[in-house]
């Protein structure tokens, strides 16, 4: 992809990007786009609305949401739900907001539907790894300590009170709690009029409405050996897409790439010759935990585990 041309408009630095936007958008149509750093990566919004100054505002209350889920869901952040869960002693209650129980009770779900592959208390174990500042693996001791899988039995919820029940396990939404905000920031535009519009955060990206001649948003994903180029288009429209990738965040050490996305079985970074996961869903919380669940799975384990979330949830492109 060659984010220059005209045709082209690249939403964050994630790994999905729209491929066409409307070359004549509707005689009295604006296209307005705006972007934030939020949640450790780029937030872009981009509008398609008649009143510049309305879709301004959509945007506002849109960014609002991201900002107000990264607040609470962050575990960078000590005084966030998660950051407090992850603080407490175990088995302490800890008060958390409604949208904070609503991810954990979903994570709990992708988790126990993926038989474990997906673990939202994985927090230690990404500490671990620190791909992002790495540049050779930890020591094995320190791996086998945060190995074993099931880490999310430690956590329960009830109501808007979690617990952690195990010193080794510490909640880590990053796998879900982007596509949750972009779910929020999504329907904030709805909220306010806005019906025709594109969100993404970081590659998870929820397609509002059509783009040109009332057809939906052509979306391109990134191919992993050349990440500046497209390697297929997803056409979407009120559907969430999300990709989960080895060429983003990682480190090469003795001819092995290290890359963020987990195995909790083992405590280390998933061995496989998948590179690039792109998943289709109603909801992008869903699509987001689904891509990091199923990185790296056969097709056999996909087909088990998508069996058991339902028909909403598919798999729209692999490499």
């Amino acid at each position: 992809m060659n984010p220059d041309r005209r045709d082209f408009l690249v939403l964050g630095m994630g790994a999905l990007a729209v491929a066409t936007l409307p070359r004549a958008l509707r005689r009295k149509d604006h296209l307005v786009r705006r972007q934030i750093p939020v949640m450790g990566t780029v937030a872009e919004i981009a509008v398609r609305h008649r009143n510049e100054a309305w879709a301004q505002r959509a945007m506002d209350a849109a960014f609002a949401e991201l900002r107000r889920v990264d607040r609470t869901m962050s575990r960078f952040l000590e005084d966030s739900d998660v950051g407090r869960l992850n603080a407490a002693a175990p088995g302490e209650g800890i008060a958390v907001s409604a949208h904070t129980a609503e991810v954990l009770r979903r994570a709990l779900r992708w988790a126990e539907a993926s038989e474990g592959r997906f673990d939202p208390c994985l927090g230690r174990a990404v500490e671990l790894w620190d791909v992002g500042r790495r540049t050779a693996p930890p020591p094995s001791g320190e791996i086998r300590r945060l190995a074993g899988g099931g880490l999310h039995r430690a956590l329960d919820v009830e109501a808007s009170v979690a617990r952690l029940h195990d010193r080794g396990a510490a909640v880590d939404l990053g796998g879900i709690g982007k596509g949750f905000g972009v779910d929020l920031a999504a329907q904030a535009l709805k909220d306010h009029g806005v019906f025709h519009a594109l969100v993404n955060v970081g590659g998870d990206l929820v397609a509002l409405g059509v783009g040109h001649d009332d057809e939906p948003w052509r979306i391109g994903i990134r191919s992993p050996d050349h990440p500046d180029r497209m390697t297929d288009t997803v056409a979407v429209s009120d559907r969430a897409l999300a990709t989960s990738g080895d060429y983003l965040q990682y480190f090469r050490y003795a001819g092995r790439r290290y890359h963020h996305l987990l195995d909790p079985t083992s405590g280390e970074p998933r061995r496989t010759v998948m590179r690039s996961l792109t998943v289709e869903a109603d909801r992008c919380v869903d699509a987001d935990a689904a891509a990091t669940a199923l990185f790296g799975a056969d097709d056999s384990t996909i087909r088990r585990i998508l069996g058991v979330m339902g028909p909403s949830v598919r798999v729209a492109h692999s490499a």
